[in-house]
């Protein structure tokens, strides 16, 4: 059965509010500029340790409260979701350099003010399968590389399994890593492997990817549109529950999704996911899917993804999609390694065509969704999931996790105030986490 609908929202708190006017008078009469660069990686660190630190004198404080790189650096940014893994495990790509390609590495992740990147465990079915020895090695060779990141570069990345990992790592200038497993297909349909993954460090997981598996429907085939949890899904959300494990519903249908919340005794996420009334696809969650989530405490990641947040999109890229199969294939032909690195030849032909035949989309279509969630349920339960690396097209002013700054400068301009913009880059999810450790 489905949790009640139909509750008052108003019981979600709109603290939304604009920074009070005398602040921004204030700023008008500031007559010493913020004599730093606000890339300044020692200045981040002492900011992230101790933010109550007083400045040298009243102005720089003043013009640092109001400027918004330094609102953004202050702030313990959190994204849920990247698909960078499979480039570590397929590519070999060195996080530390700046790549040429794709949206993230390290130097791009520090520009961009990130503390924390939860690394997607993705097995794809149709590649590895959708459970048995297949499956749990690709999502255990996934789980080495990104414990690779802290062991070869300790003074870049650490692990972190919780939110007060996250803190120390943050206030010491380094960046957390940590993992969420997208789809249930490695866990083969056996309840100990949720703690063998536990055990590995995996802190969410959704049950099913575009592919439904037997016991949890997905969002993105036939079958999922009939398909909840089945006893054995159930079993898997109280396991999760009982591990401090998070349940994520990104990417399951909407059956399954009830199913979830109906079973679930801790917050629940989507990592990366928006709004079904904004843009209209399966993937998005509907504005009673968004108050029943919030109920339970948790957070709607925002995703990225140009075809999950601008409307019309998905009908435009389908129209692209046949104009390019011919190449899209010679690509893959042409490509003569394993099944893994035909599909990134694919990908990477949607990329280039993508860019040049879709309309840009911007930043502002994320900050919508924002406003959406945060008008319906309160401003704790919205946070940011970029499914970077994972999506062949990306908003035009937020290329690369190196931008991530022109969001927080969006939601500025819309009158967030920086109480706000920290708990949606990162303050509310550590919330959840803490509330799914105890």
């Amino acid at each position: 059965m489905h949790r009640n609908k139909n509750f008052e929202r108003d019981e979600f708190s709109r603290n939304r509010v604009a920074p009070p006017r005398l602040n921004v008078l204030l700023a008008g009469v500031v007559l010493v500029i913020f004599a730093s660069n606000c890339r300044d990686t020692s200045k981040t660190e002492n900011l992230k340790s101790n933010p109550s630190n007083p400045m040298t004198n009243s102005t720089q404080t003043s013009s640092a409260a109001n400027d918004p790189l330094a609102i953004h650096r202050r702030a313990i940014t959190v994204d849920m979701h990247a698909d960078t893994t499979q480039r570590l495990v397929d590519e070999n790509v060195d996080l530390e350099q700046r790549l040429a390609d794709g949206h993230f590495d390290a130097v791009r992740a520090k520009e961009g003010g990130l503390d924390a990147q939860f690394f997607s465990i993705w097995v794809e079915p149709e590649l590895f399968g959708g459970g048995g020895a297949g499956a749990t090695k690709r999502a255990d060779v996934q789980i080495q590389a990104v414990r690779n990141l802290a062991t070869s570069h300790p003074e870049t990345w650490e692990l972190a399994t919780t939110a007060a990992d996250i803190r120390r790592i943050a206030a010491a200038g380094k960046i957390a890593a940590l993992m969420g497993m997208e789809g249930g297909y490695a866990i083969d349909e056996k309840i100990e492997n949720v703690g063998r993954y536990y055990q590995m460090g995996v802190r969410y997981l959704s049950p099913a990817w575009s592919v439904s598996t037997s016991w949890a429907g997905s969002s993105g085939d036939e079958i999922g549109k009939t398909r909840g949890l089945n006893d054995f899904g159930k079993q898997v959300i109280r396991e999760m529950n009982r591990l401090g494990m998070i349940v994520d519903v990104s990417h399951l249908s909407d059956k399954a999704f009830w199913d979830i919340v109906n079973t679930s005794t801790k917050p629940v996420i989507a990592t990366h996911s928006g709004c079904r009334a904004i843009t209209n696809v399966p993937r998005n969650l509907t504005d009673d899917m968004i108050v029943a989530l919030a109920k339970t405490g948790g957070v709607v990641n925002v995703i990225f993804y140009p075809e999950h947040i601008e409307p019309g999109y998905a009908e435009k890229k389908k129209k692209v999609d046949a104009e390019i199969a011919s190449l899209v294939q010679r690509a893959s032909d042409a490509e003569r390694g394993d099944a893994a690195h035909k599909k990134l030849a694919r990908d990477r032909v949607r990329r280039e065509e993508y860019l040049k035949r879709l309309p840009p989309v911007s930043v502002a279509r994320i900050a919508d969704h924002i406003d959406h969630i945060v008008n319906l349920v309160g401003i704790d339960h919205v946070g940011i999931g970029s499914d970077f690396d994972g999506i062949q097209a990306v908003p035009a002013d937020l290329k690369s996790v190196a931008e991530l700054p022109n969001l927080t400068r969006e939601l500025l301009r819309r009158g967030y105030s920086e109480s706000d913009i920290d708990k949606i880059l990162g303050g509310n999810m550590l919330r959840v986490m803490e509330a799914n450790e105890h």
